[in-house]
């Protein structure tokens, strides 16, 4: 009898703010948020339209512009600087998730992913995500090897773009690219040999991630189609396409030794620093603030205040109902779901941030919430050993996210939702397609995992020779 008042009470607090949601949207019409994502839009389109082209940095820095110019440009670079320290939240929150032993190997490969990520961008990506006008409506775009400005005045003034110049924008996209590979990176973690991980990251950064952005950021096919595909700052087009990579990595890998037994049950394998892995999902919090905040590509009060809102309402969210839900299924409330829920908020309002309500968002973070804990056990019951939660967070939170864009927002209908969906299924299939046949052509080639020898000893000790915690470490691994 007690357990029932227990679950009753339980059901009772996650049906609590949902319910309010409803209502508070109910009697708040919604179409107030959306006359202002329209507005600024337009407010913004037109300001590229009508900027004069100048002749000198002298004439520009005298026009009226000028100030709204170098204030949208400024916050296009501080929200770049929030997207980069995202990258040190991944870091943090992999090693905590996952063992000691472990450690100097998963620090090595998310420092140098950044560093592939954005050289590959410069040489190959951004013009193959970013082609220009001659491929709009188009599967692939290509124009030219290397990024670089013919006219160094047109690039550094409006004539460019009115919220930002040529080299921001390549700045604050590039640090986006190299964010698929570090959630591969998460799901593989603890077998995956260290040089074959790092030739599939630099070619999947290099070509995967940009042709497929090119589908709708790019203005390619998805974005052409009568209702267009809409993921505001990457639900799908970041965090999913990170996932498939993650889904076909563990598909051919296998599961770490020893974490399911031979009858099948599942062998918690405990990550060794919870408080690494709070840190890193706080950080990873606060790098969103640039990743959605500056997907406004302005510094847009009334937008950008809305979107920033609207991420930290779902963040919110997502973590009380994955705490809730992780207590009901599992008798305890768990850290490692709480945390993996806030992500799970972050990542499905980031399609539609610009698009909803605050209380909206809510609703939209908290059954992303739920969602990821039952992804989380789902998984591990068909035996797809995830380390970190990474395949859950971004690739069936992800999903979640982009078709919650058809169902919540300014642009809710049905023409929507079927846009969405095929916008989910060609990314999904494409980029699962490639990286299962990158994954397995460099598993003939150079080998997937490492022996069982090495992974009983640590990747630390085997593919760097060095130990993370060399005064401690011996004793702790007993």
């Amino acid at each position: 009898m007690k357990r029932f008042w227990k679950y009753l009470l339980t059901a009772a607090l996650l049906a609590t703010p949902l319910v309010a949601t409803w209502a508070q949207d109910a009697a708040t019409p919604a179409a107030p948020a959306a006359e202002a994502v329209a507005a600024a839009a337009a407010t913004v389109a037109d300001a590229a339209a009508a900027a004069p082209a100048y002749k000198d940095l002298e004439a520009f820095a005298g026009s009226p512009g000028y100030a709204i110019f170098t204030t949208n440009n400024l916050w296009m670079m501080l929200s770049t600087a929030l997207v980069f320290i995202m990258h040190l939240g991944f870091a943090t929150v992999e090693t905590g998730l996952t063992r000691s032993k472990n450690t100097v190997n998963i620090l090595f490969k998310n420092t140098l992913i950044p560093c592939i990520g954005l050289l590959t961008y410069a040489i190959i990506g951004f013009n193959l995500m970013y082609p220009g006008g001659d491929y709009a409506g188009k599967w692939f775009g290509f124009s030219g090897f290397g990024v670089s400005v013919s006219d160094d005045i047109a690039n550094l003034t409006d004539t460019y773009n009115a919220g930002y110049t040529y080299w921001t924008d390549f700045l604050f996209q590039g640090m986006f690219a190299a964010t698929a590979a570090t959630i591969v990176s998460g799901a593989v973690a603890e077998r995956v040999k260290l040089g074959t991980f790092m030739v599939f990251s630099t070619i999947f950064v290099a070509i995967s991630y940009p042709i497929t952005g090119m589908w709708k950021w790019g203005g390619g096919w998805l974005n052409a189609l009568e209702t267009p595909f809409y993921d505001f700052a990457g639900s799908t087009l970041v965090h999913s396409v990170g996932g498939w990579g993650a889904l076909a990595g563990v598909m051919l890998l296998g599961p770490r030794i020893g974490k399911y037994s031979a009858d099948g049950k599942v062998r918690p394998v405990l990550g060794h620093s919870m408080p690494l892995a709070t840190i890193g999902v706080f950080l990873l919090w606060l790098g969103w603030f640039g990743f959605n905040g500056g997907s406004v590509l302005s510094a847009n009060p009334g937008l950008t205040s809305l979107v920033l809102v609207t991420t930290c309402l779902a963040a919110a969210a997502g973590g009380v109902t994955s705490a809730l839900t992780s207590f009901v299924l599992l008798k305890k409330p768990d850290l490692s779901m709480a945390l993996n829920g806030i992500l799970a908020g972050l990542v499905g309002i980031t399609a539609g941030a610009d698009q909803m309500s605050a209380m909206s968002s809510v609703i939209i973070g908290g059954i992303a919430g739920i969602i990821v804990v039952i992804s989380v056990l789902f998984f591990d019951k068909i035996k797809i050993d995830d380390p970190v939660g990474a395949i859950s967070v971004h690739l069936v939170c992800g999903i979640w996210g982009t078709l919650a864009v058809g169902l919540f927002g300014n642009l809710a209908g049905m023409a929507q939702v079927v846009s969405q969906l095929k916008g989910i299924v060609s990314i999904g299939l494409f980029t699962f397609i490639f990286a299962f046949a990158l994954f397995f052509i460099l598993k003939m080639v150079m080998g997937l995992r490492v022996s069982a020898e090495e992974e009983i000893e640590g990747l630390d000790v085997s593919e760097h020779g060095a130990h993370a915690y060399p005064d401690f470490q011996a004793a702790a691994e007993k």
